[in-house]
């Protein structure tokens, strides 16, 4: 298509994608107050896996503040909107795919297609695994920290809010980490062995990415993020080793040795010098013989 039909289908999808994402908001908006309630869980409680439920822990209560005035219904916003575009992943990657699919080839749409739902669903299991696990975890460190150093524990909403959509968000993006190696390794970028050889640099990688997006400078949450972050590499690996490209056969003919074909034209060049002389003005041509 020419580039006006694109940017015309282009406001088409967008136009559809923040309709839906505000249809959703208004619902989510609603339960606003239960869903900030619902973040607040982590603070105070720790995940039994065991049991399926949650425990409380030896933390005294915390209070929350607002120190404006409209800090209180600008969180209900954020995580209302948060929440919204969690649920509305699968139609806006829907509407993603709908927009990049006549680009692809054939053997594209075949596995771009489940990368995409697969893609959802590794976003909610890193949120999943943040919440349940990771938040909690973090939270008891540092507010024990806090308290045992003296301190009188009062947390903002807004800090708070920021905290757990953050560490929520940033695990959902770290889920997608094998994702995006076995696509690159299924579009023949990278390969196992390459992954492998440099599994050093992405150690140091996680742990610089970690201290990046952690939003506290404590090495304890680093490494909360960073181990998950490189076990994901390691799952990354085996997915393009069991899923990347493997190389055709006009491939294999190319990685022929230079010296095998070296060697095969000195047998043909020595073939030829050990033909015999023709007599007189005789002349042997490729498609026969000609006398003059």
């Amino acid at each position: 298509m020419p580039v006006m039909e694109h940017l015309v289908e282009f406001q088409v999808r967008l136009t559809r994608t923040v309709i839906a994402l505000a249809v959703v908001f208004m619902g989510t908006f609603l339960y606003a107050d239960a869903l900030v309630k619902w973040l607040r869980v982590p603070l105070q409680n720790m995940f039994v896996p065991s049991q399926l439920t949650w425990e409380p822990t030896d933390l005294p209560t915390v209070p929350f503040v607002f120190l404006a005035p409209a800090e209180a219904l600008w969180q209900n916003v954020k995580v209302a909107g948060l929440f919204a575009i969690v649920l509305a992943m699968p139609y806006l990657l829907y509407e993603i795919w709908r927009f990049v699919v006549p680009g692809l080839h054939v053997q594209e749409r075949r596995f771009v297609g489940p990368f995409v739902c697969i893609s959802a669903l590794a976003f909610y299991a890193g949120a999943g695994f943040s919440f349940f696990f990771v938040l909690p975890f973090a939270l008891n460190f540092l507010i024990s920290y806090g308290v045992n150093a003296g301190f009188t524990p009062q947390i903002s909403i807004a800090q708070y809010v920021g905290f757990a959509l953050w560490f929520l968000m940033v695990f959902g993006l770290i889920f997608e980490v094998p994702l995006a190696l076995t696509l690159m390794a299924k579009l023949g970028w990278v390969d196992a062995p390459f992954l492998i050889q440099y599994w050093k640099w992405a150690l140091l990688g996680s742990f610089v990415i970690s201290a990046i997006l952690t939003p506290t400078p404590d090495p304890f949450n680093q490494t909360l993020m960073a181990g998950p972050m490189f076990l994901l590499y390691w799952v990354g690996i085996f997915g393009a080793k069991v899923f990347g490209k493997k190389p055709s056969a006009d491939e294999n003919q190319a990685d022929v040795p230079t010296v095998a074909m070296a060697a095969a034209g000195g047998v043909g060049g020595a073939a030829g010098m050990s033909m015999p002389k023709s007599s007189g003005d005789e002349y042997v041509g490729v498609h026969g013989r000609r006398h003059h």
